[in-house]
């Protein structure tokens, strides 16, 4: 089981036509029918289970600039504008906090690594700074580890995961919005070579445009329509403990190991230096798109074969309209516990900060991420598919950004001008 998502009530009434469909209830899928919906668009959110129910709900919680990359810093600094405007434009709180997000090394290759970055970005009114070791013992007392340095972001921050979707999606349904749970999009409908409408499993809604925010499912979601993207899947292990007095209120990294406060008094953690990685058919398809990031972080993987493969095979790849679709045989991606990964990172965590060995462990999950090469989302339209906008493939950084990401795709369906340049995300730079 995942984490327990604050409970939302939607719609069980499917219209006939609206101006625009999105496909998944996610934290990007959902912030994209709230802007749309405060501009009075009319738009219908389809989510084969339960909105964030996926890694919108299972992430870490971060709203971090520090370390992001380059080409995606723009969407970050929006992002972050955006949270610290959430509970006056939801009406509630998402948990927001500029607690600071703060990386510490314990080598100086990791230390030239954040000095690097930190060069590239002058000029961008970050409030970013490379720390001492001293620095790092008064921001995160009691520690025993001889840190060489680290760099700290102060402005940057946490939300909560389970509440913030669902925050989002209270919102774009008391300005209009349409959210429909437990309706999965089979097909697109064409008209002409354009897409003018969707096929559910509950019957078919005309539209103007749709948007794919489908976050794992959405490559196999294009296969079918002969539209190949370029995501793979990785799981990440986290764990929350019970509320206890920790070491600080900012949310730190190391190679190893990271944590963060929670609302609720507790940790998020995971071992942050190691993905869990079951293989699937898709990676011996696509794997090699991958080199470069393999070569630089093998090490950082957990490779294994077994039952996720077979798994994964029995899901159909090909399918029509009136056949039953992948998205109805599985509703939520829920991957299975890494218990070993979690039990690293506590032991990696408690040797660095002793007082982590008084928490309780609350609940542990895990959570699959869909991974492009370059680690950058895929926002933009298709062109074998006019009228098809997507919104994913967002790496494990989606929710930071989700509200931005969200507002740039709605500009991008409007044919509004853009909140940032899009292009560093349009799906053809792999071709490229």
């Amino acid at each position: 089981m995942g984490p327990q998502i604050d409970p939302v009530e939607t719609s069980v009434v499917m219209p006939p036509r609206t101006t625009v469909v999105v496909i998944g209830g996610g934290i990007v899928g959902l912030s994209t029918a709230l802007t749309l919906a405060e501009r009075g668009v009319p738009v219908v959110v389809l989510e084969k289970g339960r909105i964030a129910a996926e890694q919108s709900s299972r992430n870490l919680g971060w709203v971090r600039k520090v370390m992001r990359s380059i080409p995606d810093l723009p969407m970050a600094i929006e992002a972050e504008r955006m949270w610290e405007e959430m509970p006056a434009r939801v009406g509630s709180d998402c948990g927001f906090r500029h607690s600071g997000i703060t990386y510490v090394s314990r080598t100086q290759e990791e230390m030239a690594k954040h000095e690097g970055w930190l060069e590239t970005v002058k000029g961008a009114g970050l409030d970013s700074r490379m720390l001492t070791r001293k620095e790092i013992a008064e921001m995160v007392p009691g520690g025993t580890v001889d840190w060489v340095g680290g760099i700290t972001t102060p402005s940057d921050g946490r939300a909560e995961p389970q509440l913030a979707s669902s925050a989002i999606a209270r919102a774009a349904m008391a300005k209009g919005a349409v959210i429909i749970e437990n309706c999965a999009v089979r097909t697109l409908v064409q008209t002409g070579g354009v897409v003018t409408g969707v096929v559910t499993e509950h019957g078919e809604i005309a539209c103007d445009h749709v948007v794919l925010a489908g976050g794992v499912w959405s490559r196999r979601f294009l296969a079918n329509h002969g539209v190949e993207l370029l995501t793979l899947p990785l799981v990440a292990a986290v764990l929350r403990t019970e509320p206890f007095e920790g070491p600080a209120d900012c949310a730190v990294g190391a190679s190893n190991f990271s944590f963060r406060k929670r609302l609720d008094g507790g940790y998020t953690i995971t071992q942050r230096g190691a993905l869990f990685a079951p293989l699937t058919l898709d990676h011996l398809m696509i794997g090699m798109n991958y080199l470069p990031v393999l070569k630089a972080e093998w090490k950082n993987l957990r490779v294994s074969f077994g039952k996720e493969f077979f798994a994964d095979l029995g899901l159909p790849r090909r399918w029509k309209a009136d056949a039953t679709s992948p998205f109805e045989k599985v509703r939520t991606m829920s991957p299975a516990i890494n218990h070993a990964l979690n039990e690293e990172a506590m032991r990696n965590l408690i040797e660095a900060w002793p007082v982590f060995a008084k928490a309780k462990i609350a609940q542990e999950w895990g959570g699959m991420i869909d991974v492009t090469p370059d680690s950058l989302p895929v926002i933009g339209g298709v062109k074998k598919l006019p009228n098809l906008t997507l919104a994913t493939g967002f790496s494990g950084h989606g929710f930071g950004t989700g509200p931005a990401a969200g507002h740039l795709v709605a500009d991008l369906v409007m044919g509004d001008k853009p909140l940032i340049d899009p292009t560093p995300y349009r799906l053809e730079r792999f071709r490229a």
